[in-house]
């Protein structure tokens, strides 16, 4: 027969055990309270100029985080470099992401294989920013309207060349869906930034773009290209004189948006962090002002719709992405 264990033992070793517990919990870190305690790296995924290297230099100028916030831009592969790079990142809040539609909804379906997954490898944190591309033109193109320019596709087949600032990005996936949607066909050429390709568009090496809006806006407006209309369905408030695609191609609609990503895994304090700060600072009105400026439009979200709505464009971009043929070249 066993011979029982005394109570007081047993009371002596879950003393004992308890006060280790507390002893680790009381010198484990605070996520909420201590982060962050160096720089943070906000890598945007495509060269400097274009709207989320805008966004994301405007967050890091206004963000009060008590460290700060370098912005990192490792373009290539429509994004698909800079987007791997931190999907690959410690969860610890130090490396986040300045997603794009083409990195987070539309290069899985674009790309036969993908260096991280779009949804699994990262933490929501907000939505920040949506825009319409703009359909522009060299200025020698002879079409002012989208109804003489698919005439002119019509008469001159493969003939016209649009530029993007790479495979998978909205910018070419507009054009896709553009042609999809009218028996067009012209031939898609990627650059490895917008800034590469504005020169050939001035240029006339290629013929169009349907180019982010705040990139594309202040150049029409100087006269560099001609502007011929904007692909969301309504017609933004920063040139209401702008026509929109749909009006001639009823349920053409192709919107980019921005949004900020952790690595998956960050700690949800973090996340809440980060979260609060992004509202805080796309709530100001100078950055408001700013965004009008420009053709972006403050969306704002919570990790969970950011989530949802992710998703919901992944579905779309898939289904656009398997119409139209498109691949990475």
């Amino acid at each position: 027969m066993a011979t029982p264990t005394p109570l007081i033992s047993i009371t002596k070793s879950w003393a004992l055990l308890m006060g280790s517990v507390l002893a680790l919990t009381l010198s484990a870190p605070s996520w909420a309270q201590t982060w962050p305690t160096k720089p943070i790296r906000l890598v945007v995924t495509f060269p400097s100029g274009g709207a989320p290297d805008i966004l994301a230099r405007l967050f890091s100028e206004k963000a009060q985080l008590g460290q700060p916030i370098v912005v990192d831009n490792k373009a290539g592969a429509g994004g698909n470099i800079g987007a791997d790079f931190v999907a690959k990142s410690a969860g610890d809040g130090y490396t986040l992401v300045l997603g794009t539609v083409g990195t987070h909804a539309i290069n899985g379906a674009l790309y036969d294989k993908m260096p991280y997954d779009m949804v699994k490898h990262f933490a929501p944190v907000s939505l920040i920013a949506s825009a319409p591309n703009l359909l522009v033109v060299n200025n020698t193109l002879p079409v002012k309207t989208v109804p003489e320019f698919i005439a002119y596709l019509k008469a001159n087949p493969n003939k016209l060349s649009f530029g993007s600032p790479g495979v998978g990005t909205s910018v070419h996936v507009s054009g896709e869906l553009f042609k999809s949607m009218t028996g067009t066909s012209m031939t898609h050429v990627p650059y490895k930034g917008r800034q590469f390709a504005i020169p050939d568009l001035i240029g006339g090496s290629i013929q169009l773009m349907f180019d982010n809006m705040p990139s594309a806006l202040p150049m029409a407006k100087e006269g560099r290209i001609r502007a011929i209309a904007v692909t969301t369905a309504k017609r933004s408030s920063a040139a209401p004189d702008i026509p929109t695609i749909a009006e001639t191609i009823p349920g053409f609609e192709a919107t980019t948006w921005f949004a900020l990503f952790a690595p998956a895994g960050t700690p949800k304090p973090v996340i809440d962090r980060l979260h609060a700060e992004v509202i805080r600072v796309f709530r100001l009105p100078e950055v408001g002002d700013k965004l009008k400026t420009l053709g972006l439009e403050a969306l704002l979200s919570s990790p969970e719709e950011l989530a949802s709505y992710q998703a919901s464009e992944i579905v779309k971009w898939t289904k656009v992405v398997k119409e139209s043929g498109a691949r990475a070249e």
